[in-house]
This record gives structure tokens, sequence and C-alpha cells, in this order.
């Protein structure tokens, strides 16, 4: 197996890291743009793991890239280019290392709201309902079960947090923060955004249980864009259709098997959840890129290597 592109350090200023992205500004004459670069290191429990998954970050931009593709002539979005050449400062080596793994973005004003929908209850989800029958102060119905179908999806906002974990809000929070018309702006869109997706994702083979977004603003353009990575394994939760039974938690496209792996760990005492995280094996690895791999061909058609 090849190595993992795990860190970037290009010739270009302003690099800013966080957990599987680094960020750098670029001058493109006309405006200030953003390159994102999806490494391959791989985050669980807010922790990135000493290894990552080799070419995740490449199926995570090429999904992202379809997707912005597939809603640019409705949403509009933060994308200029995937294209290494359209990056201006990138060397001859530079542009081999980063080959399918870059966005070139416009560089916006980041609503701090995490706009969450949910079409299934599960996750965060399914323990504030077992808590409360609430999620994020919206009232289900009793009697719900893990990975039960959701009537009608559900808009959970949350906070966008520096460093830590995002927290739940409710939609009077929201509007507290950004006010009413941007909040309903974010709902409807969200909604919208979710819905199709979803029942594309099912002509497929894939149930998408929940997503999130995140959105920014332009100076001199009405309506926020759409921004970060969208429908992603990273930022969705992708289940098989054919093997979706409530009452349990669900296999799923995305790595939840290095999860799955790390509760082994810490069950045995030898992790404890905080930095550093482990070196995850090999065979762990193998079988979650090729998730990655598998949702990709699913929702594309198409074959990627990597």
């Amino acid at each position: 197996m090849k190595s993992a592109l795990l860190e970037t350090k290009l010739s270009l200023p302003n690099r800013r890291s966080g957990k599987v992205r680094d960020l750098y500004d670029v001058d493109l004459g006309s405006e200030e743009a953003l390159l994102i670069v999806a490494t391959d290191r791989i985050s669980a429990f807010d922790v990135v793991m000493q290894n990552g998954f080799p070419g995740k970050g490449v199926v995570l931009t090429q999904i992202s890239k379809f997707w912005f593709d597939y809603f640019g002539d409705r949403f509009a979005h933060h994308l200029i280019s995937t294209d290494v050449d359209d990056v201006p400062g990138l060397n001859a080596e530079e542009k081999d290392a980063l080959n399918g793994r870059i966005m070139l973005c416009r560089k916006t004003e980041v609503v701090p709201i995490e706009c969450i929908a949910r079409g299934y209850i599960t996750g965060s989800g399914w323990k504030d309902y077992q808590a409360s029958g609430e999620v994020c102060g919206i009232t289900l119905p009793t009697g719900l079960r893990n990975s039960d179908k959701l009537d009608e999806p559900l808009f959970t906002p949350s906070t966008k947090a520096d460093t830590g974990h995002d927290e739940n809000i409710s939609f009077e929070e929201g509007t507290n923060l950004v006010g009413l018309d941007l909040m309903e702006w974010l709902k409807e869109s969200t909604l919208s955004l979710y819905k199709e997706a979803r029942d594309y994702a099912l002509d497929r083979g894939i149930i998408l249980a929940d997503t999130k977004f995140e959105f920014g603003q332009l100076a001199g353009v009405e309506k926020p864009l759409l921004i970060d990575e969208i429908f992603t394994p990273d930022s969705s939760r992708f289940w098989p259709a054919a093997d979706w039974e409530p009452g349990r938690e669900q296999a799923s496209f995305d790595k939840q098997i290095v999860r799955n792996y790390l509760e082994t760990v810490v069950a045995s005492g030898d992790w404890d959840k905080t930095p550093p995280g482990p070196e995850l094996p090999d065979d762990v690895v193998e079988k979650g890129i090729a998730r990655y791999l598998e949702a990709y061909e699913l929702l594309t058609g198409s074959s990627l290597s990597i």
C-alpha cells in the first residue's frame, strides 16, 4: 500500500492545518482565494491518528466536486477549480503530490452555524432523543428506534467550535446568532439540498442518513455560498440501503471501522481518547479506504484511481 499524504508544506503563504485538511492563501490577481488540501489524515473522537488512509483526500475531493457540479446551477458555491494547474505558485513536485486532492475556492466569511440535516435518528440525535425525547428542542414521536427513518427530515443546527466539539442548538438560539432571515434561509437551503441528495443516493443503493453543511458570505453577493465539503463520507452518514435495519447501529461507508477498532483499544486500556492517537493496523486501513471508494463509485457511476 502506498504512503498516505499526511502533511503539506507548500511554497504558499499562511498555512493553517485542521484535523484532516491544510489551507493556504492564494492570490489570483482578480481576487484572494483559498486553497484547501485534503490530506489522508484520519480523525476520530477529535484526535488525529498516527497514520491515514492512502488516497482518502482524493476520494473526498472528487466526491465534493461531483456534488458541487450536480447542484451548481441551483446553489452558488465557493469552488473555483480542482485543477492544480490553476493554482499559481506551485512547483512541479507540489502539483504532482496534490493532483486530485485540492479545491481552489473563493474566500468567504463563514456563517457561524453548522447546518445539519437529519433524515434518520442516529448518532448524537439518537442520544438526545433517548435522554429527552427531543433533538435540538424538536419533540419527536415516542417509540422511535435507533436508525429509524423520520417522517420529515429535521434541521438541527449547531455552533461552530474552533476547538473541541460543536454544540447542538435550537433554531431560536441560531436566530440570536445570525438573525431570523438568514436562519430561515439556512434551514430551507439545508433541507432542500439534503432531500435531493437523499433521493439521488437512495436510487444508487445508499441511504444518506444525515449530513452537515457550511455556508459563507461574500461581499457584494446577496445569498450565502455553499462552502467546505458536501455529501462526503466525512460530513455525512452513508449506509448500504440493502442492509438497513432499524433498532441497531448500521454498517456505513465512512470511518466507522476506525471508531469500532479504537473502541477495542480503549476497552483494553491502551488508549483513553486523548492525543496522540494510536496507529491503525493495515487491515483497518485497507477496509476503510475500500469503503470510501465504494461510496464514490456508487454515487458517481465511475471508478477512481488513487
